[in-house]
């Protein structure tokens, strides 16, 4: 018999030290892609809310008048309202409210239909097209920021004006006030106005107890006005 052909071992682990490293470069660069990726996703996401100084609003209801004149909004029913009370001792405060397009949002699970969503930047919106007028989502707000429109024949409620802020415009309501006592961003951007006021001041949601995360932010809201 004769011998058996020699193996080139040498040549065999140059082979073997090349496959693997090319492999543990596709890992890596995989990787810095998904990394890369991930980066700009996190770039791209919004997430809107709205920061109000109980302190600054004394109820002018400029914010009420102008919500009413951008989208339409019939005589009887609001998009956003502003609240009187009076604290003991007798001094009065005033309290804007709308909805809070809560991170949870108790109104969208009930639709039947899925016209009531939140869509990425977290704006919880109503497709008039798909809404049937049950009333499901009115029940399940804990804020009684829905209602019936009239005109429409259809649930309602504030958009945060999302036709002015995707065209890089502050909600109606914000523009308005006298003395800026609301404040509309992105959460997301940690240069933005509203980011640095909700992380650095001291500030209280609505009706924390109920789950819903509301992306409406008070500073100094009294206790009386917090329900």
């Amino acid at each position: 018999m004769g011998d058996k052909p020699k193996v080139d071992t040498s040549r065999r682990k140059l082979l073997q030290t090349a496959a693997g490293a090319l492999a543990t470069g596709f890992v890596v660069a995989t990787a810095l892609q998904v990394e890369v990726a991930e980066a700009e996703e996190r770039k791209q996401r919004r997430r809107y809310a709205m920061y109000v100084d109980v302190e600054k609003c004394y109820g002018c209801m400029a914010c009420v008048a102008a919500c009413a004149a951008e989208n339409n909004v019939p005589i009887s029913v609001f998009r956003t309202w502003v609240e009187r009370h009076v604290l003991p001792g007798g001094s009065v405060v005033f309290v804007p409210k709308l909805c809070n397009h809560c991170e949870n949002p108790p109104c969208v699970k009930p639709c039947p239909t899925g016209a009531t969503f939140k869509n990425e930047d977290g704006l919880v919106l109503v497709d008039s097209e798909k809404c049937i007028g049950c009333g499901a989502c009115i029940n399940a707000c804990p804020y009684g920021a829905r209602f019936f429109n009239p005109l429409t024949g259809v649930v309602d409620k504030c958009t945060l004006c999302d036709h002015r802020i995707y065209s890089g415009r502050v909600p109606a309501c914000v523009e308005a006030c006298p003395t800026g006592a609301r404040v509309f961003g992105d959460l997301e951007d940690p240069n933005s106005e509203i980011a640095k006021l909700v992380g650095e001041t001291p500030t209280q949601v609505l009706k924390p107890e109920t789950g819903a995360r509301p992306k409406v932010y008070y500073k100094d809201l009294p206790e009386v006005a917090s329900r």
